[in-house]
C-alpha cells in the first residue's frame, strides 16, 4: 500500500539521535515522519547519569519525553518496523505493507547487545548486569565485579575497569587460548581468571553470584558482559553503502551523512562513539545540514 505523499524527511528510529533530528526538523515546520519498532538499547537503560542535566534518567524516560517533544512540534509517529529502503528519484521506505516517499532519511536504529544465555539475566538487566563500560562502568565502583567475555580484548576491559572503578574483579573468559604475556599482565593487576562457561547469576532481589558450568561458584554484586553487538541494518542492505576496514559500521562525513547522498546515519550504526548524549548531537546536527538542504531545494 502506498503513501504517494512526499515526506521531507524520514527518520527510522526513536532513539536519542532519531528523536533529536525530529525535534529540529519539526521546529522548522517540515514534514516529518518517524517510524519506531519500539524496545532497543537505550529503552532498556535502567539509569543514564551522563546526560546534562539529568543526574539520573532511565532510557524510556528519554525516549518517552522525546516523542512527547516531537509531537508537540507535529511531527508524525507511527509504530513499525522498516524492512527495506531504497532510493529512486525519491527514497522508499518500506514496514510492513505500506511504503512511504521522502527526500531525506535519517538512521537511528541502533544495535542489539549479543547477551550470553545464562539464567536470570534479564532479572539483573540493567541494574546489576551491564554490557557498556562507558554507560554503567561507573555502578560497578568499589564492588565485587565479575567481567564475562570471549576475546582478548575483555583482558583489557579488566585492566581498565580496575584501573577506574574496583580493585575486585574476576575475569571469567569463555576460551582458553589466552597468550602467555595476558596471563602475566592479569597476575601482575591481581585480577582472577577463569576459563568457563556462566550458566546461572544467583540471588533472589540482589546479586550474589555466578554460577560456572561444574558447580563452580564466583561472590560477586555486578557482571560487565564483554561480548560486542550487532547492528540494525539489515534493511539497509540494498542500498551499497560504504562501510569501515571491517566492514562493520557505516562511513559518514562530518554532517553524519552516508555515502549515499540524503541518507543520514546518527548513533551506534556509524564510526563514532555510542552514548545516547553523543547519538541526540548527531541528530541535531543531521537535522540541521537537512534544513539548509531543503532551503536550497
Amino acid at each position: 500500500m502506498a503513501e504517494e505523499k512526499i515526506y521531507d524527511c524520514i527518520i527510522i528510529g526513536a532513539g536519542p539521535g532519531g528523536l533529536q533530528a525530529a525535534i529540529y526538523l519539526g521546529r522548522y515546520n517540515r514534514d516529518v515522519l518517524l517510524i519506531d519498532r519500539g524496545g532497543g538499547r537505550t529503552w532498556h537503560a535502567r539509569h543514564i547519569e551522563n546526560f546534562i542535566t539529568q543526574k539520573t534518567i532511565s532510557g524510556k524516560e528519554i525516549i518517552e519525553k522525546g516523542l512527547e517533544q516531537a509531537r508537540s512540534f507535529n511531527v508524525k509517529i507511527e509504530k513499525g518496523t522498516v524492512t527495506k529502503a531504497i532510493k529512486n528519484d525519491q527514497f522508499e521506505v518500506y514496514a510492513g505493507e505500506k511504503r512511504y516517499l521522502s527526500r531525506f532519511v535519517i538512521v537511528s536504529s541502533g544495535v542489539y547487545d549479543h547477551l550470553p544465555q545464562i539464567e536470570n539475566l534479564y532479572k539483573f538487566l540493567g541494574t546489576s548486569f551491564f554490557t557498556c563500560v562507558d554507560c554503567d562502568g561507573y555502578r560497578t565502583t568499589n564492588k565485587k565485579l565479575v567481567i564475562i567475555g570471549n576475546s582478548l580484548k575483555s583482558v583489557h576491559l579488566a585492566i581498565a575497569m580496575k584501573e577506574m572503578f574496583t580493585k575486585d574483579i574476576t575475569l571469567v573468559l569463555y576460551t582458553d587460548k589466552l597468550p602467555d604475556e595476558y596471563r602475566e599482565e592479569l597476575v601482575e593487576g591481581n585480577i582472577r581468571l577463569i576459563i568457563g562457561r556462566p550458566v546461572k547469576i544467583l540471588g533472589s532481589e540482589k546479586m550474589e553470584g555466578l554460577e560456572i558450568k561444574g558447580e563452580q561458584r564466583v561472590e560477586c554484586e555486578v557482571i560487565m558482559s564483554h561480548f560486542g553487538y550487532k547492528l540494525n541494518d539489515a534493511f539497509l542492505s540494498e542500498l551499497n553503502l560504504k562501510r569501515d576496514g571491517k566492514g562493520f559500521k557505516f562511513i559518514v562525513n562530518n554532517d553524519y551523512e552516508s555515502s549515499l547522498s540524503g541518507l543520514y546515519i546518527v548513533g551506534p550504526l556509524n564510526q563514532g562513539h555510542d552514548q545516547a548524549i553523543i547519538a541526540a548531537g548527531e541528530g541535531a546536527v543531521a537535522a540541521i545540514d537537512i534544513k539548509k538542504r531543503l532551503l536550497e531545494l
